[in-house]
């Protein structure tokens, strides 16, 4: 076992795919979060540029603008799941990017006529796109990446992240300032999303033997490190085997994993959303009016980000720690460490503000870790139905953000109020420290049994085999199918 196994070119056609796919997840994400900075130079042209047309919302009006995203990108990310199986990743992630970037254009063109109703229902089927993209990513990255790279390539897609949100910050508010104003916040945002377009059409591909570039070294290697269980030979059959959706729905290693990512969800949704509002009402620090404090943690996360892949490699390679060690390790100290800093974070006061930027900072960056902890566990569960997987983790996960607004306007009625902020944090820890634990307890990163393309596959589609290979296999057909009663 000690030969050389030949993967292929040092830069081949798995990692053009990982790169397109973090760049799909940049471009998408500056997308998202330029509302942010669209929506203050649109209300205060003199922020930004003052040659450009000034619009009077209300506050009420311009958190509609910016919540609306995900009122559509919630819809989304179940369905998504299934389109991707149905018509693959490749047509799905460009009907995603495509649909996104075109309503992305649009903004400069109809808010003269339209105003913030229109900028809204804009947004809203801009996120409705978007709700595509993470199920198509996972899906994906199950077809391309072997084994033995799962995990360094999953989270460097992953890393698009951080990477995008960062860029939206401080590239959104240079643009806005720039000779093009806010308009050019969205015709560059839209266009480079349309670049991308085009780059996936004729370099993407749903599965390595349908890439028109890869190596047969590179294919061969790729293919003899796939987990997926069983592939049916004819692609006709493949597209009538039904999904096992109550396997899948009654898998506690799923549910464990939905807990995990919506604890995550909660409690970066506080550290994202809410401590700036902390910060501003408790200790007197507007951070959002400094571009450098709320780009700092996301410039954390996203060097973090590298960190744990690193030190994942390391780890695997060495056989220092498995996969699941690893998993739950990284995700206990992605959600734990910061509910220790949440809750110390809410009793500092004014004299200490440069300890509450630390600690914020380094609550983010140590939040990095979640990506290998357990976003990338889907794959591990079922490459076969990653997609699927994705589309229903997400789901739960973005009601979250929804919802925690919600419970802070409800508990904190005084934004000066440090006991009120203090019950907000300790839930958010809470949440944090309840849901890792359920993910300890719980969670797998094994091939479940339902991934299994024969797991509900009708006998008489099975018995379409020859009988020579029916016999020589149906043994290991048999387990299968005993297993669903």
């Amino acid at each position: 076992m000690t030969a050389d196994i030949n993967k292929g070119p040092l830069l081949g056609q798995r990692h053009l795919q990982v790169f397109l796919l973090f760049t799909s997840i940049v471009v998408n994400y500056v997308a998202k979060f330029n509302a942010s900075v669209a929506v203050v130079a649109m209300t205060d042209a003199a922020t930004t540029n003052p040659d450009f047309p000034e619009y009077d919302w209300t506050d009420l009006q311009k958190q509609y603008i910016l919540s609306s995203f995900f009122w559509g990108y919630f819809i989304t990310q179940f369905p998504g799941g299934y389109l991707c199986r149905r018509f693959g990743a490749k047509r799905t992630m460009l009907l995603s990017t495509l649909g996104s970037s075109v309503m992305g254009l649009l903004p400069p063109l109809c808010v003269s006529w339209g105003g913030w109703g229109i900028y809204c229902g804009i947004r809203v089927v801009q996120g409705f796109f978007q709700g595509f993209m993470f199920p198509c990513v996972h899906a994906h990255l199950a077809a391309w990446c072997p084994v033995s790279e799962r995990n360094r390539l999953g989270a460097l897609a992953n890393t698009g992240i951080e990477c995008g949100t960062l860029l939206s910050m401080f590239i959104s508010g240079v643009i806005a300032a720039s000779s093009i104003g806010w308009p050019g916040l969205f015709y560059v945002g839209g266009g480079v999303g349309l670049v991308w377009c085009v780059a996936w059409i004729f370099l993407a591909a749903n599965e390595p033997s349908q890439s028109k570039f890869i190596t047969t070294e590179e294919l061969n290697y790729i293919n003899a490190e796939k987990t997926v269980t069983k592939e049916l030979e004819a692609g006709e059959v493949q597209r009538k085997v039904p999904v096992p959706w109550r396997a899948i729905l009654t898998s506690l290693p799923l549910w464990a994993l939905v807990i995990a990512r919506s604890a995550h969800s909660w409690g970066f949704s506080t550290l994202q959303a809410e401590i700036p509002s902390y910060m501003k009402g408790v200790l007197d620090m507007d951070m959002k009016k400094n571009a450098f404090y709320s780009a700092l943690p996301y410039l954390a996360m996203w060097c973090m980000s590298y960190v744990y892949l690193i030190v994942s490699d390391v780890l695997l390679n060495r056989n220092i720690l498995s996969l699941t060690a690893l998993r739950k390790t990284f995700n206990s100290l992605a959600l734990w460490a910061p509910a220790v800093g949440l809750i110390a974070v809410g009793f500092l006061n004014q004299d200490q503000t440069t300890l509450a930027i630390v600690l914020m900072t380094a609550n983010v960056g140590v939040n990095a870790g979640s990506t290998i902890g357990s976003a990338l566990n889907t794959i591990d569960l079922s490459p076969n139905y990653a997609g699927i997987l994705m589309g229903i983790v997400n789901s739960a996960a973005n009601v979250i953000p929804i919802l925690t607004p919600l419970l802070v306007g409800v508990i904190v009625t005084e934004n000066e109020s440090r006991t009120q902020w203090q019950i907000v944090f300790i839930i958010a820890a809470a949440v944090f420290f309840f849901g890792n634990l359920f993910y300890l307890i719980f969670g797998r990163m094994e091939l479940q049994p339902w991934d299994n393309p024969d797991f509900l596959l009708p006998k008489s589609v099975v018995d379409v085999k020859p009988p020579a290979e029916k016999s020589e296999k149906s043994e290991l057909d048999e387990k299968p199918r005993k297993s669903i009663t």
